[in-house]
């Protein structure tokens, strides 16, 4: 993926690496969702130390975010904690379309664009293998990452 002029989602971001990274790489905009008060000050304290304006945090709950989202993303990239419950359900709750209403017509769309990545980091546990979005996995040592389209 060329990463320059892209949007990027990144949830349960954490400390925001790979949201920086995306940037450093010429992101477009990166919109960042933590829930923890620490690593979103952090990810704030890192933007104004490095000069970044086009990373936005957002500290809330990712279920909930994800359910308001009206935004596109070329790439969304989610780190989830490995036992969360609802991680099997991710992809899904990710990639549902979404009902937008134009001129009395319905619409239906994903907050991920049409030639958009998902990638969702996951242990050896969880397998999306069966998913009809599922394109491929990698695995690094015990951590996995899945890729949808």
């Amino acid at each position: 993926m060329d990463f320059e002029e892209i949007d990027m989602l990144d949830l349960f971001a954490g400390t925001g690496g790979i949201g920086l990274e995306c940037i450093s790489r010429g992101a477009r905009e990166v919109t960042a969702v933590e829930l923890a008060h620490v690593q979103q000050n952090w990810i704030i304290a890192c933007c104004k130390q490095l000069g970044i304006r086009n990373l936005s945090v957002i500290r809330g709950d990712v279920f909930k975010f994800l359910s308001s989202c009206r935004a596109k993303y070329d790439l969304i990239f989610a780190d989830p904690p490995y036992a969360l419950a609802e991680l099997p359900a991710l992809p899904d709750m990710i990639l549902k379309p979404l009902a937008v209403s134009h001129q009395n017509s319905e619409e239906t769309d994903s907050i991920l664009k049409p030639d958009g990545w998902l990638v969702i980091e996951h242990g050896k546990d969880t397998d999306f293998t069966s998913h009809p979005r599922h394109v491929e996995t990698r695995t690094y040592g015990s951590v996995h990452f899945s890729f949808f389209q």
